[in-house]
C-alpha cells in the first residue's frame, strides 16, 4: 500500500478514536506513522499533533452541533493545553527518540492501566 494511502488510513483510525473517545488519536497516529509508514519519529509526532489538532475542532464542532460541549468547562482545559502545546513543542526537537519512545509508552501504559481497573 502507498504511503499516502497509509497515512490517510491512519487519520481515518486517528478520527474515530477522537470522536468516540473525546481523543486518543495520537495513540494511533504516532505507531502507525512510525512503523506502518516509515516516518521518522520527530516528525511522526509533531505531524500526529497537527492531524490531531484538525481532527480535535471536527469532533468539537459536532458535539457543540449537538449541545454536548460545555464551553465554559472546556475553556480552562484548552488555555492550559495551549500552554503545554507550546513548551511541548520547544522541547521535542531537544528530547532523544528513545526518551519519546519511553515516554509515549509510559503514558500507554499508564492510560491503559487506568482504563482497565479505575473506571
Amino acid at each position: 500500500m502507498k504511503t499516502q494511502k497509509k497515512v490517510g488510513l491512519a487519520g481515518l483510525l486517528g478520527g474515530l478514536a477522537n470522536g468516540l473517545f473525546g481523543g486518543g488519536a495520537g495513540l494511533f497516529l504516532v505507531p502507525l506513522y512510525t512503523r506502518w509508514a516509515g516516518m521518522e519519529d520527530r516528525r511522526a509526532f509533531a505531524t500526529s499533533v497537527g492531524a490531531v489538532l484538525a481532527l480535535s475542532l471536527v469532533s468539537a464542532a459536532v458535539y457543540l452541533l449537538e449541545g454536548e460541549l460545555p464551553l465554559g468547562q472546556a475553556l480552562p482545559y484548552g488555555v492550559g493545553g495551549f500552554l503545554g502545546g507550546v513548551l511541548a513543542g520547544r522541547l521535542l526537537g531537544k528530547a532523544s527518540p528513545l526518551l519519546l519512545r519511553r515516554a509515549f509508552g509510559g503514558l500507554l501504559l499508564a492510560g491503559g492501566v487506568k482504563a482497565l481497573f479505575f473506571p
